[in-house]
């Protein structure tokens, strides 16, 4: 499935993805604040396409002009969630590369994810967490409507090795649509 919004593509990862996901993920200033380690090489973006971001309701991020992968947001189901959700509940997760930040590009894939949620797959709400000190991720979720939910502390983020306190917030579909 492929979607569209005013300057976006959002489409399903590709094995040619590789070498632009590794451009914006290899970034330090991206994927350790989301819970992910750095990308170490071409074959590791590749591996990570192939094990991660092949995940059912998981699209590529990328501009209409060039259609070439900049970022990624997905759906979550609620067995693999980071959080408790009910089994019509769905967690969203995003990021975008450095040199897109800023722009609205992700609060606007977002968007376009959570009707996909509500309009296609019937969820009744979304879900969205962000670690302590994501200011930028706190704030797309404001933008997008999300409302604050609940703290978990001591929680670990297993791909980095570390704790971490998780914020939740949470878009009903009531809220969603007024």
């Amino acid at each position: 499935m492929t979607f569209e919004t005013e300057r976006l593509i959002l489409r399903p990862w590709e094995d040619s993805d590789a070498e632009s996901l590794y451009k914006y993920a290899k970034d330090p200033e991206v994927g350790p604040i989301a819970g992910w380690p750095i990308h170490t090489s071409v074959e590791n973006s590749l591996e990570i396409i192939h094990t991660v971001l092949s995940a059912n309701e998981t699209y590529a991020v990328c501009l209409k002009e060039d259609n070439v992968a900049i970022g990624s947001v997905g759906l979550i189901p609620p067995a693999q969630s980071h959080t408790e959700v009910a089994d019509d509940e769905m967690e969203v997760g995003y990021w975008i590369g450095v040199p897109f930040w800023g722009q609205g590009l992700i609060p606007e894939a977002v968007r376009r994810i959570i009707q996909h949620a509500f309009d296609d797959l019937h969820c009744s709400a979304v879900w969205c967490g962000y670690y302590d000190g994501n200011v930028k991720s706190k704030r797309c979720q404001e933008k997008c409507g999300f409302r604050y939910h609940h703290t978990e502390e001591n929680k670990p983020c297993e791909l980095m090795g570390d704790i971490r306190t998780e914020h939740y917030s949470r878009l009903t579909r009531e809220e969603w649509s007024h």
